[in-house]
């Protein structure tokens, strides 16, 4: 994946002379469904268990009733409180869902009373989401669906499916958002794990030390990084804090560290944070960061995350049963 060709890098800030111009040219667009946004998980268990009639009458029933956050919520609501008022945003969430339009007032409803900037959507009656994310141009797609998000990623999009939000979340300052990410088949391409795969440990640090200094290919959600990159810019202080924080969480540790910081300093997107924990689990790690949502390609992590953080499972090429730890 060819990543400076469509992304926002410091050298658009400097063409520009204002690092937020062209971010506002073209804004970090997120795409969310009803079902990530908010929690719909009694009603689409009356879906499930007795179809779309049931669960239209449901809805209808409870239009003025505002929903309660789901998993997506909080991410959204920090990152559109980054938008200034009455300027061009930074940041523009669309709300996409498969429900009808007759059924979207209880979303809007919802989002008026929690104070969302959010004005627009697609609502396609049970049809798939997919097409409409290139449509869009929308940078990151949460949704609850397998197929919605696999469609997103064949679409060219960053995707994740989220899970149920955390029921105890702890408290972080307000103005910042912080998103965590894994490194290898989400931020970096899946090369590095399907030698750890095939040829097994010591191959896999063999082979990272020696390309220690050549970058990695950008992963599925290399495009989004260079997009958040440039939204963390716009917020940098005099002392180097943005209020958007990147995390890099990753099952990598020494010697295969190098390679990783030599890339995010060759694409021009240093994170604020990397834990290189190796065999460890990373919720802990999550936790004492506070993150606002992680992503990963493997289940076992995201499962791990969910009880402390949002977290997306990005669809990748690993077997949920076989995980794959690159580390030593």
């Amino acid at each position: 994946m060819e990543i400076a060709e469509t992304s926002l890098t410091a050298e658009d800030d400097k063409e520009n002379g204002d690092p937020g111009s062209t971010l506002r040219a073209k804004p970090l667009r997120i795409g969310i469904s009803t079902r990530a946004l908010f929690d719909l998980e009694e009603e689409h268990r009356v879906f499930e268990n007795y179809g779309v009639k049931s669960y239209a009458a449901m809805q209808l029933e409870r239009e003025d009733v505002i929903l309660r956050k789901g998993a997506g919520f909080e991410v959204v609501e920090r990152l559109l409180a980054l938008n200034d008022p009455g300027a061009a945003p930074y940041v523009e969430v669309i709300l996409l869902s498969q429900n009808s339009p007759d059924l979207s007032l209880r979303a809007f409803k919802s989002i008026d009373h929690y104070g969302l900037i959010v004005k627009t959507g697609s609502f396609t009656s049970g049809r798939s989401l997919a097409p409409f994310v290139p449509a869009w141009g929308i940078d990151l797609f949460l949704s609850n669906a397998d197929t919605d998000v696999k469609g997103a990623v064949d679409g060219g999009a960053a995707a994740a499916r989220l899970g149920l939000a955390p029921k105890d979340r702890a408290e972080t300052p307000q103005g910042e958002v912080r998103v965590a990410f894994d490194g290898d088949a989400v931020v970096f391409g899946p090369e590095s794990d399907a030698i750890y795969k095939e040829q097994g440990l010591e191959a896999f640090l063999a082979h990272e030390t020696a390309n220690a200094s050549n970058p990695m290919a950008g992963g599925p959600f290399g495009n989004f990084l260079h997009k958040l990159s440039a939204l963390r810019r716009v917020f940098l202080n005099e002392g180097n804090v943005s209020k958007v924080r990147i995390a890099l969480v990753t099952a990598r540790n020494a010697p295969a560290h190098e390679r990783v910081i030599r890339t995010l300093r060759a694409w021009g997107t240093p994170a604020d944070e990397a834990h290189f924990v190796g065999s460890r689990e990373k919720a802990p790690i999550l936790k004492a960061l506070g993150a606002h949502i992680f992503f990963d390609d493997q289940e076992k992590h995201v499962l791990g995350a969910t009880a402390v953080v949002p977290a997306g499972h990005v669809p990748g090429p690993h077997d949920p049963a076989a995980p794959v730890i690159p580390a030593g």
